[in-house]
């Protein structure tokens, strides 16, 4: 289950993109999640996702 707080999901999934993921397709698939729920959660906050830096800034 992902973390609800959207600073905490932020740190969670660019640690999981640099460690072990990747793309951000890679890791819904892995985690179970959606991705483009993901992204409007952490848009809210003011983060999109880059793919070449594979990391949510």
């Amino acid at each position: 289950m992902l973390p609800r707080d959207p600073i905490i999901l932020l740190s969670y999934v660019n640690t999981k993109l640099r460690d072990r993921d990747a793309s951000l397709a890679l890791f819904c698939e892995e985690e179970g999640a959606d991705e483009s729920a993901l992204c409007a959660a952490l848009a809210e906050v003011g983060y999109e996702y880059n793919p070449n830096t594979n990391q949510f800034v």
